[in-house]
């Protein structure tokens, strides 16, 4: 995911958009929402919702790996 330097508008867009039943990007793990209204979040705002990607990734990551366990 890219990291968010002086450039605000910079989006952490992979190009491996496919959502999820929550509307979950699993390339990016933003929300449509978060998607939808990147260009108008303020350069806080953004850094929050990388911070939500991140977890969502972890979380992701760790449920496939239990669901492998199966």
């Amino acid at each position: 995911m890219n990291k968010l330097p002086n450039n605000e508008n910079l989006s952490p867009c992979i190009r491996n958009c496919c959502l999820n039943e929550q509307d979950v990007c699993l390339g990016c793990y933003r929300h449509l929402d978060e998607i939808t209204g990147w260009q108008a979040f303020t350069k806080q705002e953004k850094i929050a919702i990388l911070s939500l990607c991140t977890k969502r990734k972890v979380a992701s990551n760790y449920l496939q790996s239990c669901k492998s366990l199966d």
